[in-house]
C-alpha cells in the first residue's frame, strides 16, 4: 500500500527525517510511503487518499500559552490541507522542533492535530535520530494496521 507523507520544511530538517523514513519503509518491504513537500509554490491539489502530515513548529511571536501565538512558515501546509476536502483523508499528525523551546515543543503539530480531529501520533527532535525513524516507522505501521489499512 502506499501512503503519501505531506510535510513542510524550511531549514532541511523535517525534509531529512522523510527522506530517511521513506527509505526506511522501502527496505522493510510492508508499506510504501511517498513524500511530498508542501511549499508556497505547491498549487492547490485534491487529496483522494490517506495521508500523514508531518509538521515542524516555527513561532515568530506569543508563546502559545498565554499570550497567544503567531505560526509562521507552516502556512503552506495549513492552506493546503484546508484546500477541499483535503483534511478528511488525514490519518495523524507527526511533530518536530526543537525541545529547547520547552512547552513549544510540538505547538504546531498539537494545533493541527486538534484542528483536524487526529492523533498526534509522535514527534522528533530536529533531523531526528535513526531510533526515531525507526520508531515512527513502527508506530505508523501500527497505525495503520489497527485502521485495516495493511
Amino acid at each position: 500500500m502506499e501512503i503519501r507523507l505531506l510535510y513542510i520544511s524550511q531549514s532541511g530538517n523535517t525534509r531529512a527525517f522523510v527522506q530517511r523514513l521513506t527509505t526506511f519503509a522501502a527496505e522493510q518491504g510492508q508499506v510504501t510511503f511517498t513524500p511530498v513537500e508542501i511549499s508556497d509554490a505547491t498549487p492547490d491539489d485534491f487529496e483522494t487518499t490517506p495521508y500523514y502530515a508531518f509538521v515542524p513548529t516555527y513561532l515568530d511571536g506569543g508563546n502559545g500559552i498565554d499570550n497567544g501565538v503567531k505560526e509562521t512558515l507552516t502556512n503552506a501546509l495549513g492552506e493546503y490541507l484546508d484546500y477541499g476536502n483535503n483534511g478528511r483523508h488525514i490519518l495523524g499528525v507527526i511533530g518536530s522542533g526543537n525541545k529547547n523551546f520547552n512547552i513549544q515543543y510540538t505547538l504546531t503539530a498539537n494545533r493541527y492535530a486538534d484542528k483536524y480531529n487526529v492523533p498526534m501520533l509522535a514527534d522528533f527532535e530536529l533531523r531526528g535520530m535513526p531510533q526515531d525513524v525507526t520508531r515512527i516507522y513502527d508506530i505508523l505501521l501500527q497505525h495503520l494496521t489497527d485502521k485495516n489499512l495493511l
